[in-house]
């Protein structure tokens, strides 16, 4: 793996880390269940992409 390649990655990982404090930010904020689960199901695929990436390194 190149230097580069290796910094896009680590940058993907702090996107993906980001999202998914927003989006564990965001449903505890909120009432309405149906939305709440939406965005509990982003932040669980949020997840799942930053395990598959940080499986790269």
């Amino acid at each position: 793996m190149t230097d580069k390649e290796l910094l896009y990655i680590e940058d993907a990982l702090g996107h993906e880390q980001y999202f998914q404090t927003k989006c564990q930010e965001t449903a505890q904020s909120l009432s309405d269940m149906e939305l709440k689960r939406c965005v509990e199901d982003l932040q669980s695929r949020h997840a799942q992409i930053y395990r598959q990436l940080y499986s790269l390194l």
